[in-house]
């Protein structure tokens, strides 16, 4: 199986995120990373979601995604096109070997107490997945990562090239809420 990034735009209204996961749970595909947040229309959110899907998976994924009468546009995102990064905050025992380990992986002390300190760090999967590595023998006391997040290389957006082929780029307000179909 391989990893696919997928970018999708979406209306920023109640409901969506359930629709998108239920989309996938009920053709029974695993979400491996899921991260969803504003943009820079106040009426868009955009969800990265990472999957492990074959060729026709995908395709078919993305055609039933596109279905659903609150996605706005679908991208996949590739490795040389795009950014990819997560974040990682993670408690571990407080201790010169720690802090050497978080110089090695360019991390930031977010928080130190004299047991433990909290661990900043912003970068891409392999690089997250790495430093974890080197702090399990320290005891890893609590950690949160979030899901990946990925942004298109160069001049050209997502946003732009699917808000104005589908023509919702400069809505009026009166215009901004799509009926919806689905609840």
């Amino acid at each position: 199986m391989a990893t696919h990034t997928l970018a999708v735009l979406v209306e920023n209204s109640p409901g969506v995120l359930a629709r998108v996961a239920s989309l996938f749970s009920r053709r029974g595909y695993n979400i491996d990373s899921l991260a969803v947040g504003p943009t820079e229309n106040p009426k868009v959110s955009r969800m990265t979601i990472v999957l492990n899907l074959e060729g026709h998976a995908l395709d078919q994924v993305s055609a039933q995604l596109f279905k659903l009468v609150n996605v706005i546009g679908i991208a996949e995102m590739k490795d040389l096109d795009s950014l990819k990064r997560e974040i990682l905050l993670v408690k571990v025992a407080n201790s010169a070997a720690t802090k050497e380990i978080v110089k090695k992986h360019n991390a930031v002390i977010a928080d130190e107490s004299k047991a433990t300190i909290s661990i900043e760090a912003v970068g891409q999967s392999n690089a997250i997945e790495s430093l974890l590595n080197d702090l399990k023998p320290h005891g890893i006391r609590e950690l949160v990562q979030s899901g990946l997040v990925a942004l298109e290389r160069g001049d050209k957006t997502l946003a732009e090239a699917t808000l104005s082929t589908m023509g919702t780029a400069n809505e009026s307000d009166s215009n901004s809420s799509t009926a919806d179909y689905q609840n």
